[in-house]
């Protein structure tokens, strides 16, 4: 395999091409601002103490991770593949002194149960709490940071399967990341959004 700029990642990331569900992360800066953070690389789990975002790949030197320390508090929000170009503006409109939400051409409104904005146009929010951390490997630049989640937020037409739903173009999004073929890569390759379409029913086996 020719060698590949993997920009903090390792080769097994892009050989492997693990979907991961794809989100904007939304906090306050310390200036009252809104801030939004594209994410991916998370799992979700819940137990009988309660339910959890985990988010694997967040950088040290980022604002989601200067946020989320200073004020303890976030939501995820969850887009359709409509409004995914507007998400992604948010990257560009990263500055401080900004509101990332608002500028991206997205609507900011106050979370329910933390003090974070939310992202009106997206169907799904989960706001969280900050309830730990750990270094990837030891000295990593990056962490995995622990949300328990104090409140999900919905559209109805999301949440009825028979409606818009969860899945397919109208539901969850997900990030690609760079898939590679190790025996013809030639250094070409993008990350990919894909959508999840239900295959069968397990009550059926």
């Amino acid at each position: 395999m020719k060698k590949m700029e993997t920009y903090g990642s390792t080769w097994m990331d892009f050989v492997t091409a693990i979907p991961s569900p794809l989100f904007v992360v939304t906090s306050y800066k310390s200036n009252g601002k809104p801030n939004a953070c594209m994410q991916s690389w998370a799992c979700f789990s819940g137990s009988g103490k309660g339910f959890y975002a985990i988010l694997s790949n967040v950088g040290k030197r980022g604002h989601l991770y200067r946020t989320v320390k200073e004020k303890g508090e976030a939501v995820l929000n969850f887009p359709s593949a409509d409004i995914y170009p507007l998400c992604m503006d948010t990257i560009r409109n990263n500055g401080f002194e900004v509101d990332e939400i608002t500028l991206s051409g997205l609507t900011a409104e106050p979370a329910t149960t933390v003090n974070a904005p939310r992202i009106k146009e997206c169907f799904l929010a989960l706001e969280g709490r900050f309830a730990w951390e750990h270094e990837i490997a030891e000295g990593s630049g990056s962490v995995v940071m622990c949300f328990e989640i104090t409140n999900v937020c919905i559209e109805e037409s999301h949440l009825d399967e028979d409606q818009l739903g969860r899945y397919g173009e109208s539901g969850y999004l997900y990030n690609i990341h760079y898939p590679v073929n190790p025996e013809a890569f030639e250094g070409k390759s993008h990350d990919h959004i894909a959508v999840l379409n239900k295959l069968r029913d397990m009550g059926e086996y």
